[in-house]
Formats: structure tokens, sequence, C-alpha cells
């Protein structure tokens, strides 16, 4: 069984595809199952796996809360998780180990995957740039296939290249501000720009989003997975003005406006001073 969680796809690319090579059938949205009690059951020598991406430098709230509350029936022989993150993973490692424990359980094995950045929230928080999604994509459709022969084998051990540096300061300092901070749906608002068709409602895992008057609502439920914002056909989802003009990123979505916006900018000024030059040069 694969339990996973995901926002804006990356972490879901990696659930399905680690499932499809893995022959594996029984796939539980973690959202889904909270919201409907639904626990997870194991048979005699199941695996488990379990994929999120990473919040803060740890294991996002919702997961860690069903990772240490949810009463699994029976119990995998072999456990591994795979996470996705935009750079770094910290402590999430540290934090997740804590998390299972909690319920009885020990893991045997630790991936991690460096997706697009998807969190742009703050000053100096931006999407990767086309070519480089690209490469973290290719990069991950690589690991992935040796992430495969490892969990196969059953191979225990910690294989997470991305912890990166000063990780107690970003897990145990930064998150706590973080959470008490930011991670708010306050900010949430749309432009005109909003054409009403509800993307956003349907597409948050929370269901934190109700339609009202033809605009969305943010309820108070959220984990600032900014599914609503790169969702939007339209891009008229910001979080107040830190989003503003970033462009927006969901796996499989045609490249960010806000990229293609620049490309069409550099062409045009790239026209324009060719035309200039010959303006320049021409004969009288």
């Amino acid at each position: 069984m694969i339990i996973w969680y995901s926002g804006c796809g990356n972490s879901r690319f990696v659930a399905d595809s680690l499932a499809e090579k893995l022959g594996e059938k029984k796939m539980l949205f973690i959202p889904d199952a909270a919201r409907q009690g639904t626990a997870p059951e194991f048979g005699q020598d199941e695996i488990l796996g379990i994929v999120f991406p990473v919040y803060s430098w740890s294991v996002p709230r919702l997961v860690s809360k069903f990772l240490r509350t949810f009463k699994f029936k029976g119990k995998p022989s072999y456990i591994y998780v795979a996470c996705t993150c935009g750079d770094q993973t910290g402590y999430t490692l540290k934090h997740l180990k804590k998390d299972l424990s909690k319920n009885g359980l020990e893991l045997d094995a630790f991936f991690s995957f460096r997706m697009p950045e998807t969190y742009i929230n703050l000053p100096g928080f931006e999407l990767d740039t086309p070519e480089n999604a690209t490469l973290k994509i290719e990069q991950t459709r690589i690991q992935i296939d040796e992430t495969v022969r490892l969990i196969k084998s059953r191979t225990r051990g910690n294989f997470d290249k991305l912890e990166g540096s000063s990780a107690f300061l970003k897990s145990e300092i930064l998150k706590p501000l973080f959470y008490g901070l930011l991670i708010t749906d306050r900010k949430f608002n749309v432009s005109d720009d909003c054409n009403g068709c509800g993307l956003c409602s349907r597409s948050c895992p929370l269901l934190n989003i109700t339609m009202e008057n033809g605009r969305p609502r943010w309820n108070g439920n959220c984990t600032n997975c900014m599914s609503c914002y790169h969702r939007c056909p339209t891009n008229a989802v910001n979080f107040g003005k830190a989003t503003l003009g970033k462009g927006q990123y969901f796996f499989g979505k045609p490249l960010s406006p806000a990229h293609n916006i620049e490309e069409t900018k550099k062409t045009e000024n790239r026209t324009e001073r060719k035309r200039t030059e010959q303006e320049r040069t021409k004969p009288i």
C-alpha cells in the first residue's frame, strides 16, 4: 500500500510512479482517509510506502497528525518513505521517525527527491525556471528506478542526500515560526480575472475553499499547499501581494504564464534592438 499526500502534483507523480513500477494497486490519499476515518489495513508481509512533500523543512502537519493518531490494522513488514522538496529536507527524517514511533511503527528506508518549487509566498521565494523544473523532474525519473530496486530488495537505510545545511535552524527554529505566523489563508484573494470556474475549490486537498457568488472563499483550514494558486486557469488567485507576477507551476501543467510573459518581453526587446540597429545602418 502507498499512502500519500500532494498539493501541487510533485508527490503524486512520485507516488504514482512508484506504484506503477512496484505493481502496487492499493493507494490511499491521506486527507481523504483522515476525513473518512479510514484506517489502513495490512496483510501479512505487506509493504507500506508513505509519500509527501516537505513543508517548512519537515513533515506536513496533516501527514504528521495522521501518522501519529491513526491506528493501522496489522503491521507492515517493511516501511519506506519518499518525500519531495524544492531544495532541502532538513530534519524531515528525524521528525518522521518520531511520528511513526507514536504508532508503534519503525521506518526501514527514507528517500528524498528534488522537485520544482511551489512555495512562493514570501519575497525572494521564486519558482524554478522551466529549464530547472524540467531537469529536476528528469533526474527524479532516473532516481525512481534505483529507489524501486532498493524497495523490492527491502534494503534498509537513509538514502536522503538533501538534508542541507543549517538543518537544526530551519526545522527546529524557523518551522514553528512559519506555522505560527505565515501558514494562514487570510491573505488569499482573487483579482478581477477570476472567472468563477471553481477549480481552486475542487483542487483543494483539505476542502477548505467554497464558492460564494462565483468567487472562492477560504475557510480557515489551510496548509498553504498553494494548489488553489497554481491551478487557477487565469492566475487570478494571489497570496497578498507576495505572489503577484511570479507565475504558476503544477505538475503536468503548461509552463508558467510569468515565464512565458518574460520570454515574450525578451523577444520583443531583441526585435526592437534589431529594428533600431537596422534603422541606424540603413543607407540615406
